[in-house]
C-alpha cells in the first residue's frame, strides 16, 4: 500500500500528526525539529468537582494542552462539550501553533476544555465549574504564558469568570483571556470575528471561480457563535441560507431562511428547532443537502467517506 494514503479511521490527533508529517517532508525539516514539534510543551488534566444546584456533587475532567511557545506566549480556546478528550485537545493545540505561524502572529499554540454538556448545567453550575477549572490551572496560564479564549460551548461570560477567578490569585489581570466582555477590556467585534472569517474565506473561494456571495445557496451545520454570525453576514451579502442545524435539530427552506428572524427564535428558545419560517429536516441528511457552499461550523471530522 502506498505510504501517502490517508488511513480510513483516525482520531483527531492522528489526523493532525499525519498531515504534519507530510508537511515536514515537503518543507525538508530536520528530524529533531519534527520530533520536538510532535510532543506538546505541557499537558494538564484536572478533576473538577462542583456542588450541583440540587445539592449533589458532580465531577468533570478538564484539560489544557500547551503545544509550543517558540514564537511567543501560547494561545487557544477553551471548549465545553461532552466529547472533549485529550487527543482532541492535543490536536487543536497543535493546530493553533500552525495557524499562528502561517499567519505570522507571534503566538504559540494551546487549547483546553472540559468534558461536559453546558446545556445540562445551570448558569450557576457553569460558573462554579469554570472557577474550579481556573483554580486548577491558574499557575500555568497568564498574559505572558498562555491566554485562553472562548470556543465551542463557552463565551464572553465564561471568560469573565476566568478573569475574575485568576485575578484572585494574581491581582486584576484582564489580559489573561481574550473574548471577554467589552466592559472588562474585551475587543469590539470579537464576538463576530470567527464567523466573519468564514465570510472572508468564502468570498475568497468564490472569487477564484468568478463568483460572489450574492445568489449562491448555503447550508450551515452548527448555529452557535460561528455558524450564526457566518449565516447573518452571508445573508446580509445576498447569500441564500437554505438549511441550518444545531444540537436541537435541523431546518430547511428552499426559498431562503430569514436569518434575522431565526436568530431571534434561537435567542428565545435556545435552538433552531421549531422555527416557523422553515420546515424540519433530518439533521443526519443536512450535509448531503444540495447547495453551492457547505459550511461545517460544528465539530470537526463530520465529512467522511
Amino acid at each position: 500500500m502506498a505510504t501517502n494514503l490517508v488511513p480510513q479511521v483516525m482520531n483527531a490527533l492522528e489526523a493532525t500528526n499525519f498531515y504534519f508529517k507530510r508537511a515536514v517532508k515537503l518543507l525538508g525539516l530536520d528530524s529533531k525539529v519534527e520530533r520536538s514539534l510532535l510532543i506538546p510543551f505541557r499537558e494538564i488534566k484536572v478533576e473538577c468537582t462542583i456542588p450541583k444546584d440540587d445539592g449533589t456533587l458532580a465531577s468533570y475532567i478538564g484539560f489544557r494542552v500547551q503545544h509550543d511557545n517558540s514564537r511567543g506566549q501560547m494561545k487557544g480556546g477553551i471548549r465545553y462539550h461532552p466529547e472533549v478528550e485529550l487527543n482532541e485537545v492535543n490536536a487543536l493545540a497543535q493546530l493553533m501553533t500552525w495557524k499562528s505561524a502561517v499567519a505570522n502572529i507571534p503566538y504559540g499554540g494551546a487549547k483546553g476544555g472540559i468534558g461536559c454538556n453546558p446545556r445540562d448545567l445551570s448558569p450557576t453550575e457553569l460558573e462554579r465549574l469554570t472557577r474550579v477549572f481556573t483554580q486548577k490551572i491558574h499557575d500555568v496560564i497568564g498574559p505572558h504564558l498562555d491566554i485562553p479564549a472562548p470556543d465551542m460551548g463557552t463565551n464572553a461570560q465564561t471568560m469573565a469568570w476566568i478573569l475574575d477567578e485568576y485575578s484572585k490569585f494574581h491581582g486584576y489581570t484582564p489580559a489573561v483571556v481574550t473574548g471577554k466582555p467589552v466592559d472588562l477590556g474585551g475587543s469590539l467585534g470579537r464576538e463576530a470575528a470567527t464567523g466573519r472569517g468564514v465570510l472572508y474565506a468564502t468570498e475568497a473561494l468564490l472569487k477564484d471561480h468568478n463568483l460572489s456571495i450574492r445568489g449562491q445557496t448555503f447550508v450551515v451545520q452548527g448555529f452557535g457563535n460561528v455558524g450564526s454570525w457566518a449565516s447573518k453576514l452571508i445573508h446580509e451579502k445576498g447569500g441564500k441560507i437554505k438549511a441550518v442545524s444545531d444540537v436541537t435539530g435541523a431546518i430547511k427552506n428552499n426559498s431562503g431562511i430569514d436569518i434575522t428572524a431565526l436568530n431571534e427564535h434561537v435567542r428565545m428558545t435556545g435552538g433552531v428547532k421549531g422555527f416557523e419560517g422553515a420546515n424540519p429536516l433530518d439533521a443526519a441528511a443536512l450535509l448531503a443537502e444540495d447547495c453551492d457552499v457547505l459550511i461545517p461550523a460544528a465539530l470537526g471530522g463530520v465529512i467522511n467517506g
